[in-house]
């Protein structure tokens, strides 16, 4: 009990310090911290999901909410260090209404709408998914510890790629 005690303490006291980083930065220090970890944003869900089966790899969407620190810290520390190997990583703004995407059904929406339809709450959200956009691992939601996040993650992202290897050996 101990040391779960001891991890909530250590979570929430990295939480605390994010925030308080992002609150004693100027807006454009801060701007730019959060632009410089940045991952890319899709304009077609269809088009990133097959191009990452064609590699033979899941796509991982991070649904991410701008100002977020502990989508912050799972960009720099985890997806961006993943990318950077090849995987096939892209971000989703919960809020943005703006920017057009094509769903999956091939029809264009935004980002917001998208994640209503997926019944996603809560930043950050990793999704797993095939070429045809169906979910091949369990979401990782959230973070409910940052000593085994990567572990997480890295069990989901077994998971898919096994998924999107079975898909692709009853294709041929």
């Amino acid at each position: 009990m101990k040391s779960v005690l001891h991890r909530r303490h250590f979570s929430a006291a990295l939480a605390g310090f994010a925030l308080h980083l992002g609150a004693g930065m100027s807006n454009a220090l801060s701007s730019a911290w959060a632009q410089e970890s940045a991952l890319p944003i899709p304009d077609s869900l269809p088009d990133v999901a097959s191009a990452a089966g064609r590699r033979g790899e899941p796509l991982v969407l991070l649904i991410s909410l701008r100002g977020c620190p502990y989508c912050e810290l799972v960009r720099r520390n985890y997806l961006l260090p993943a990318r950077a190997e090849g995987l096939q990583v892209w971000q989703i703004n919960m809020q943005d209404k703006q920017r057009p995407l094509i769903g999956f059904d091939g029809q264009v929406t935004h980002a917001a709408a998208f994640i209503a339809s997926a019944k996603i709450r809560l930043a950050p959200t990793l999704l797993f998914l095939n070429a045809r956009g169906q979910e091949v691992a369990e979401r990782l939601i959230g973070i409910a510890s940052v000593d085994f996040y990567g572990a997480y993650l890295d069990q989901r992202l077994a998971t898919a790629r096994l998924a999107v290897s079975a898909a692709s050996e009853l294709r041929r």
